[in-house]
This record gives C-alpha cells, structure tokens and sequence, in this order.
C-alpha cells in the first residue's frame, strides 16, 4: 500500500498545475497517469498569456505562437479583421508539451509519477481515500484531486457537479504545415456550423482546427464542415489527425468539491459554453485546488468549501452569464454574426474576455437584450 497526502488522477494540464504546487507546498503527491505515454492531443491550445502569473518557472517552451490578430467569417465569406489591442491576450500551445511541461515541473518539486495507472476504484474510509488500478499497488491519500478530463466518472460517483451534464460537442484535428493560415493569426469561422462554430490556430508549424457546438449532444455533419473548411485553410478535405470530445459546461454554481476530494479541469466541468475556452480555467482550478488542499491538509480551513466558492466566484459567475449569452447566439447565429462580431467594439471584447480582463457578466445583459429585439 503507497501512503501519500495527494493523489492526483490524471496528467493533463489541470492535475500537473495542482501536483506542481502541492509540491512545492512540502506534500507528498502522487499524479496516476492512465496512458503509458504522452498523446497528441489536438485540441485549440489556445490560453491568456496572463497565466504565465500563476507559475514561477517560465512557460514559453511550451508556446508555439501568439496571436496578435484574429479573422472572423461567416460561411467562409464576410470577413471581419481584428488586431487585438495592447499585448496579446493568448498564446498557442500544444497540449502535448504544456502537459509535459508541467509534469516535469511537478516531479521537479517532489511528485511522484505513477505511469500507466488507470484508477478503478475510489472509496472512502477512516484514513481518507483508497485507489485501486488495473496496474501498480494500491494507494491510500489523504486527499483526491480528480484530474481525468470530461470522461471522468468519478466526480458524479463522489457527488460532486450538477445532477445532469450539460455538453458541448467538439471535434479536433492537428494538420502538418500553416497553410493559407498567418503566423500570429487566430481564425474563428460562424455560419458553417450548426449551433457552433470552428476555429483555426497556428502552431508553429501546423495548425490546430476545431469544430464545435453548444446546444445539442453532437457536431452534426462535422465531415460536411470540414471538407469546406480545410481546403479554404489550403488543406485537402480528409487532411489530419482528428479527436472528438464532449466537455462538460459547469453552470456556475454546482459544488466541484467533497469531503477530501475535488475536481480540476475538464473534470470539474469548466469550458467556457461561447468560446469553449479550456485551458485558462483548467490551470486556475489546478493553482485554486493546491492552494485550498494545502489550507485543508493543514488544518487552516476545515473544509474545501472555499475552494468551490473561488472558483465560483472567479469562473462560474461568468459562464453562467457566457451560457445564457451561447443559448441565444448559437440559436440565432446570422443575427449574433451582425449585432455582435460585425459590430467595431466585438473583437476588443473578445480579446478582453480571453485574457480575463473582462468577464460575460460585464457584457451579458447587454448583449442578449441586442440579439433578442433583433430577432424580434
């Protein structure tokens, strides 16, 4: 039996921000890490370049672009030009290395990695939490961060998040080479996709492009998509390395902690339901849970509950606004294409909203109430 203050399930960018400061926080972490090795994963890669402040070592080994400019279209046609003002608000990664990154990071302060190690069993007891895997001897943690992504099963069976998920539905694809794509430029097409939208974002030499939809369960026709869209990137139809995903959208006010045992991430439910913007969330979470974890483990807060109030207060209050702002968007999408991206201050918005200086909150009431008499 491995005896350990933190067990961390899961690897990805979540569970290593929180591994890495639990660390170097004086705890014993253990991070049980399902794959054998690091995948490709093909998602946006896109975060604010201000996350840089939750971290002391430097994270721009792992940055692949920033991005300075971003071109809107609908159905491929009507472009809308924007150059972000000020510094740019986001970089470019590839999940693969960040996570890597901050592994390294995490096993640098004192973390333990345990590789493959799928978690089986969870169960409390007297002690704290037993895991058992289909590989490797069991472990026994004080504590639990819950760091497995949207698939996770283990935040329902421990009663943490909404009784039913809300999903948005994506589909991913990593291409070789840039394309008809610009270094520094993001792409955000609407009109192609039904209750959604794609994107394109350069890497440095490739480019991440992603289809998504917020209302309903599925990207409907996401073959249709991409065979316009990536020959308009310069790309033949049936180019890349595809992933399909489901994230769960967090409604901005379930409790994403239990006695001893949290959620971070993917897992906790924190996409953003307009921008699915993950990466931002996924590392706050990670910094908030080791923080909290450490206040609990020594006895300066007696229960987790702070943890779900921050996150709350700093992520949950926005997207609860930037879901009800999706629903009527997403439904309307030709009218949220004019009253919003079209309109001059939209994409200071959106670049003010991806770096975090502005939530959906500041916006929401305003723009929903455009939108609706619009269509009315």
């Amino acid at each position: 039996m491995i005896k350990t203050d933190v067990a961390v399930i899961g690897a990805g960018a979540a569970g290593t921000a929180a591994a890495f400061h639990l660390a170097c926080a004086g705890h014993s972490v253990t991070v049980l890490e399902a794959e054998s090795k690091g995948q490709i994963k093909p998602c946006g890669g896109g975060m604010a370049s201000s996350v840089q402040n939750w971290f002391p070592f430097d994270l721009g080994p792992a940055v692949d672009d920033v991005i300075r400019r971003v071109d809107f279209s609908w159905c491929l046609e009507d472009p809308v030009v924007a150059d972000l003002p000020g510094d740019a608000p986001f970089w470019i990664v590839r999940r693969e290395h960040l996570d890597r990154l901050l592994l390294d990071q995490a096993v640098s302060a004192g973390a333990t990695l345990h590789r493959p190690f799928r978690v089986t069993s969870l169960e409390r007891n007297d002690a704290g939490w037993s895991l058992r895997g289909e590989q490797g001897d069991p472990l026994q943690a004080r504590a639990v961060v819950i760091a497995d992504g949207s698939g996770s099963p283990w935040p329902e069976q421990v009663g943490i998040g909404p009784r039913s998920l809300h999903m948005a539905s994506t589909l991913s694809v990593r291409l070789d080479g840039l394309g008809t794509l610009a270094p520094g430029t993001a792409r955000f097409e609407f009109g192609l996709v039904h209750h959604g939208f794609a994107w394109a974002f350069p890497l440095a030499d490739g480019i991440n492009v992603g289809v998504g939809t917020f209302i309903g369960r599925d990207v409907a026709d996401s073959e249709t998509i991409l065979s316009a869209l990536l020959p308009d990137l310069g790309f033949p139809a049936d180019a890349g390395l595809r992933q399909q995903a489901n994230l769960r959208v967090w409604n901005g006010h379930s409790p994403l902690h239990a006695d001893g045992v949290l959620a971070v991430g993917d897992a906790a439910s924190l996409c953003d339901p307009f921008l699915a913007e993950g990466l931002r969330p996924a590392l706050m979470s990670g910094c908030e849970a080791a923080k909290h974890l450490d206040r609990w483990l020594t006895g300066e807060e007696r229960s987790l509950r702070a943890y779900s109030r921050e996150m709350r207060q700093r992520w949950g209050d926005s997207m609860a606004w930037g879901r009800r702002i999706a629903q009527v968007f997403y439904r309307f999408p030709g009218v949220g294409y004019q009253l919003g991206v079209k309109r001059p201050t939209a994409p200071r918005r959106i670049a003010q909203i991806l770096s975090g200086e502005m939530g959906y909150g500041d916006i929401a009431q305003r723009v929903i109430r455009r939108l609706l008499l619009q269509r009315s």
